[in-house]
């Protein structure tokens, strides 16, 4: 008997569930292996038009297994205008982190980079399977790199700072980038007003748009 074709949706539940059963920091590392198990925290979408494309889970998360279930989350929430029953609706909002794995702190505290396996392992395929994302918010420098290719300026402030100029140059889908909401960036709302005055506004309207 001839097995049934996949279609997209299916598509994409099975390659996240992939995701969610990596091991390769572990198994096959690039540098050190993850210090400790693997636990991969993704929520793709085959319906959200907005993809929020994150650093690397912190420990709240790794212990939660939800995205943004800490401080940084809340702020993210509050600059995208939105409560907890919308931001975990997976028909509003896709969360794909350029890292799956909490990747361990360094000697002073500090969360370590995302880890290299992840992006080239499993990102084009995912974003692949969500053609229907016009928006995607690049939360940091990882993300920005990944997702902006020539549009990046060379520091995170000078690309933030060009974001009227990056999303008149673009075409259906949309990249915004943003700093990421940790606390460790208060100083840098503080020294850049203009984030919270002018970008926060055009932000929260393009996503009432897209949730209704």
């Amino acid at each position: 008997m001839r097995r049934a074709k996949t279609g997209p949706d299916e598509a994409l539940a099975l390659l996240t569930r992939k995701a969610r059963a990596c091991r390769l920091c572990v198994e096959n590392p690039i540098g050190k292996p993850l210090p400790h198990e693997p636990r991969p925290v993704l929520t793709p979408s085959s319906t959200a038009r907005i993809l929020i494309a994150g650093q690397a889970p912190g420990t709240k998360v790794h212990l939660s297994g939800v995205p943004f279930t800490d401080a940084s989350g809340d702020r993210l929430r509050i600059w995208l205008g939105v409560g907890c029953a919308e931001f975990y609706d997976s028909d509003k909002f896709a969360i794909l982190p350029m890292g799956f794995c909490f990747p361990g702190q360094d000697a002073k505290g500090s969360d370590l980079p995302p880890r290299r396996e992840c992006a080239p392992a499993w990102r084009h395929e995912l974003m692949a399977l969500m053609p229907q994302v016009d928006l995607i918010l690049a939360v940091g420098l990882y993300a920005q790199k990944w997702h902006m290719g020539p549009l990046r300026q060379p520091s995170l402030t000078e690309t933030v700072k060009d974001w009227r100029a990056i999303w008149q140059a673009q075409g259906r889908v949309k990249v915004l980038p943003m700093p990421h909401p940790s606390w460790r960036n208060l100083a840098w709302l503080k020294r850049n007003p203009w984030f919270e005055k002018e970008f926060l506004p055009f932000l929260q309207e393009e996503i009432r748009q897209r949730i209704g």
